[in-house]
């Protein structure tokens, strides 16, 4: 009898350690997965992919819903999905890439190489005779580099929130990626910056700039840059501005209306015909693999599996705080401040800034970005610890990123 309960004793030891891979409990994380599915049985979720990978191993790597919740075709772990502004930290890696090889410098003023940038003038709201009027004035000084990549070129967006600078960009559509780089680069430049140069961070077109900004002095599209310098030498196979043809059927897509905002889903990015343009804030498509693989590089200091995208102090330069003294006027501006209380921002990624601070769970120089139609991912290099999550359901992008984030620190023993 002792024989037998110790074998069973054993076997229910090897039970519960099977459940807790890398210090993650993955029974709390299979919760998370129950709760997911109800939330597409309720028709609030179309469908998504997670992965959680703790010290260099994917613990786990999992599918619900559909892929395309019109066709109900089942969601796969190796569906594509639009990321959107998850784009943007491929760009600056592709430009600290081009710092480390001495073809640019971050204090370059962008005027070096785009010369329609010199006179730039900063749109200023003024009230006349009872309503708001736009006057622009100098800008004070050059945009930089570095300026486009933390977020404070007083460049912005003609979506999210709204201002008269915001108006103006809006009615000449220069947010569009139906464009060439030449006419977005034409519009961008006679608009009125937001704000002043160095004075706040400002979500905006700074980083689509800087992908064109990237062409121009490589002599190169921005695919192949990114295919030359980031995909191939991760093994990122499926990661591109485009699909091709036999790979549609993997295309992860949104809910016609909306359920969270009960409106009709913006038409999402078309991906299936060559854009005019490569959006380096927000063309690109991955899978959640093929992003991991971005992000344990960044982790590991710049390399995977013996290939190395950045020198190691590159990446921590790309992954520090660099608003400093801009934090909290940004943070006392509320929502248009993205990156949220108790984190700054480094050269395209959210910083934690402290233990506390931030109402989400994680640790000190943790960092996070998200895409427009709800792909999301952190890093907490302090816990070893990698999550992705990606959907295509733009009105729920912060409800189920803050539930992923949550689920994910819950697992952790």
């Amino acid at each position: 009898m002792k024989g037998r309960t110790w074998i069973t004793i054993g076997f229910l030891l090897s039970l519960a350690l099977a459940q807790v891979q890398e210090g993650v409990d993955l029974s709390r994380l299979a919760a998370f997965k129950a709760r997911l599915e109800a939330e597409v049985d309720q028709g609030r979720l179309p469908g998504a992919v997670f992965l959680v990978a703790r010290n260099g191993r994917v613990v786990l790597h999992e599918a619900v819903g559909y892929l395309d919740p019109t066709t109900k075709a089942p969601m796969s772990k190796e569906a594509i999905f639009r990321v959107y502004s998850m784009t943007k930290p491929l760009t600056s890696v592709l430009t600290l890439q081009m710092v480390e090889e001495g073809r640019l410098f971050l204090t370059d003023p962008i005027a070096l190489y785009l010369p329609e940038f010199r006179d730039l003038r900063v749109g200023v709201e003024k009230s006349q005779d009872g309503r708001s009027v736009l006057e622009l004035v100098s800008a004070p000084r050059p945009i930089t580099i570095y300026d486009l990549l933390r977020h404070t070129s007083g460049i912005t967006y003609g979506i999210f929130f709204d201002s008269l600078v915001k108006q103006e960009y809006r009615k000449v559509g220069v947010d569009a990626v139906d464009q060439t780089p030449e006419e977005f680069l034409s519009k961008l430049a006679r608009l009125p910056l937001q704000f002043s140069p160095g004075s706040v961070w400002e979500y905006g077109n700074s980083t689509d700039l800087l992908g064109h900004l990237l062409e121009k002095i490589a002599g190169k599209s921005l695919a192949e840059l990114m295919a030359e310098r980031i995909f191939k030498p991760l093994g990122m196979a499926d990661s591109g501005f485009q699909v091709p043809k036999e790979k549609w059927e993997r295309i992860a897509e949104p809910f016609r209306q909306d359920p969270f905002t009960r409106s009709p889903t913006p038409p999402a990015l078309n991906i299936r015909e060559p854009p005019k343009r490569f959006s380096g804030g927000a063309g690109a498509v991955a899978t959640a693999l093929d992003y991991y693989r971005f992000l344990q590089a960044l982790l590991n200091g710049g390399e995977l599996a013996g290939k190395r995208i950045l020198s190691r102090k590159s990446v921590e330069l790309l992954t520090r705080d660099h608003l400093g003294p801009l934090y909290l006027p940004s943070l006392q501006r509320g929502d248009p401040y993205l990156p949220g209380p108790g984190y700054g921002f480094g050269l395209g990624v959210a910083v934690r800034l402290s233990e506390g601070g931030s109402p989400l769970p994680g640790s000190a120089g943790d960092y996070f970005w998200a895409g427009l139609f709800g792909t999301y991912f952190f890093v907490d290099p302090k816990e070893r610890l990698v999550g992705i999550y990606m959907m295509q359901n733009p009105g729920g992008r912060t409800y189920y990123a803050q539930l992923f984030r949550n689920a994910v620190y819950a697992s952790l023993r």
